[in-house]
C-alpha cells in the first residue's frame, strides 16, 4: 500500500507574517534526473577527493595530513542532526585514539568554537591546527598547522554541498511522506541523547580536574575523581543554570554574565 502523504501546509494568511521573498516553487523547480545526479556526484567527488589524494602522494598515506583527511571526511558522511551531534565522536577519536590534542583542549576549542556562530568548523579547525602543528613531518610546525586546518576545513564542507546538491530534489519529493518523516522523528531523538553524552563529557572535563576510565565487563565509563572537582568552574554553571531556568535571561545576556565571572576568577587567582 502507498504511503500516505501529509497534506500540503495551509496558504499564507495575514497573521503568518511577510510573504517570503523566494517562493518554494521558485526555489525548488528542477526536477530528478539521473544524468543530473551522475554530474553532480562526479564532480563532487572530484572536488572532495583530488586535495586528499595530492597531500596522500605528497606527504604519505601514514602522515597526519592524510589521517586527518580520511577521518574528517568520514565524519562529513555520518553527520545527522548538525554540529553537536558528530562533536562526540570528534572528541572521543581526536582525545583518546589519534591523541592530536588533551581533553582540556578539547573544551576549550569548543568554548572558543561557541563565539561565534557554526561551532563544528571551528571545533575540527582548531583539532586539526593542533594535531597537524605537534606532527608536521618535513613541514614548518605552523606551515603544517595551517595545511592540517585547510584541509580538514575542505574535506568537511564539500561532502556536505554534495549531498545538498545531489539530494535535494529528491528530498523536496518526500518531505511529505509519512514513512520518511517517521524515520527522520527516530533520528531526531538518537540526536538527543548524542547531544546529551556530548554536553556531559564537556561538563565532565571542564567540572573536574582529573577523569578516569571505568570498566565493568562491556560497559566503559569515563567517571571524574570528586576531590579534583574546580570550585570556580562550578559556581559559573550553578549561576548560569538559575540566570537560564529562574532568571530566564537570554543566552547572550548569561554568557556575558558568566564570561565576566570567569575573567574575575582568573583575575583573583593572579
Amino acid at each position: 500500500m502507498a504511503a500516505r502523504t501529509l497534506r500540503p501546509p495551509a496558504a499564507h494568511t495575514a497573521d503568518d507574517g511577510p510573504p517570503p521573498l523566494i517562493s518554494d516553487d521558485a526555489l525548488h523547480a528542477e526536477r530528478p534526473s539521473r544524468r543530473r545526479a551522475l554530474r553532480i556526484l562526479l564532480i563532487g567527488l572530484l572536488l572532495w577527493s583530488v586535495p586528499l589524494a595530492a597531500v596522500a602522494v605528497l606527504t604519505g598515506t601514514g602522515s597526519v595530513f592524510t589521517t586527518q583527511g580520511v577521518f574528517f571526511s568520514g565524519t562529513a558522511l555520518v553527520t545527522f542532526g548538525g554540529a553537536y551531534a558528530v562533536l562526540a565522536y570528534v572528541a572521543q577519536q581526536a582525545v583518546g585514539h589519534y591523541g592530536w590534542l588533551g581533553a582540556g583542549e578539547m573544551v576549550r576549542g569548543l568554548a572558543l568554537a561557541e563565539t561565534t556562530p557554526g561551532p563544528l568548523i571551528m571545533v575540527v579547525q582548531f583539532v586539526a591546527f593542533l594535531g597537524a602543528y605537534r606532527d608536521p613531518g618535513a613541514l614548518n610546525p605552523w606551515a603544517a598547522a595551517l595545511l592540517g586546518a585547510l584541509l580538514t576545513t575542505w574535506v568537511t564542507f564539500v561532502p556536505c554541498f554534495l549531498f545538498i546538491f545531489l539530494g535535494a530534489p529528491y528530498i523536496e519529493r518526500l518531505r511529505g511522506n509519512r514513512s520518511v518523516s517517521a524515520a527522520l522523528t527516530g533520528i531526531t531523538a538518537a540526536v538527543v541523547g548524542v547531544i546529551a553524552n556530548l554536553a556531559l563529557y564537556f561538563a565532565q572535563h571542564t567540572l573536574f580536574t582529573t577523569v578516569k576510565d571505568a570498566t565493568w565487563g562491556p560497559l566503559h565509563l569515563q567517571l571524574p575523581d570528586p576531590t579534583t572537582i574546580r570550585p570556580t568552574a562550578l559556581a559559573i554553571t550553578l549561576a548560569a543554570l538559575v540566570m537560564i531556568f529562574r532568571l530566564r535571561w537570554s543566552v547572550l545576556r548569561t554568557l556575558g554574565l558568566c564570561t565576566a565571572l570567569g575573567l574575575a576568577g582568573v583575575t583573583a587567582l593572579w
